[in-house]
């Protein structure tokens, strides 16, 4: 799955307005923005808190590597909602053990990720623990799909 198809230009101009208002630190370096406008008429996509499993639910031990896979699957869900990066409007992210080193790892991820687009606005909330034992990272995420873009209609279980 390529990055750059999910955020390639929406077909609806201005779907989003992202703000980094003067007056408050420039957020972008850490790969975030401090407000998204999201333009309705829209789809919203809400995707539940990724981990960094695996599709056979192994999970690394290494932060970093949590991550990237958290990643991954987040890109997985979205694409199963016909949803794209560029879409998402708002992440949250929990961290066990929140250090220095982890938001340097997360915010290179997030640039990496997002490149020179703009970014969603996100929270990092620092935690103790998280759902599975060794589980380091988790991320979450609202997208705004504009209409006319992926399908819409009935909805379907899987």
């Amino acid at each position: 799955m390529s990055i750059a198809n999910h955020l390639a230009p929406s077909p609806q101009p201005h779907a989003h307005t992202f703000i980094n208002p003067q007056g408050l630190y420039d957020p972008r370096p850490n790969g975030y923005s401090h407000v998204v406008v999201a333009h309705a008429p829209a789809r919203l996509v809400f995707v539940a808190g990724q981990g960094g499993e695996d599709a056979e639910g192994a999970l690394p031990a290494d932060f970093a590597a949590q991550v990237g896979q958290a990643l991954r699957n987040l890109q997985a869900a979205l694409h199963a909602a016909q949803a794209r990066l560029a879409d998402i409007v708002r992440l949250t992210v929990l961290v066990v053990d929140h250090t220095p080193q982890r938001l340097a790892v997360l915010s290179t991820s997030l640039k990496a990720l997002w490149g020179d687009h703009p970014t969603p606005a996100c929270t990092l909330i620092p935690v103790p623990r998280l759902a599975l034992d060794g589980m380091l990272f988790e991320i979450e995420a609202q997208a705004v799909v504009p209409l006319g873009t992926g399908q819409s209609g009935a909805i379907e279980a899987r």
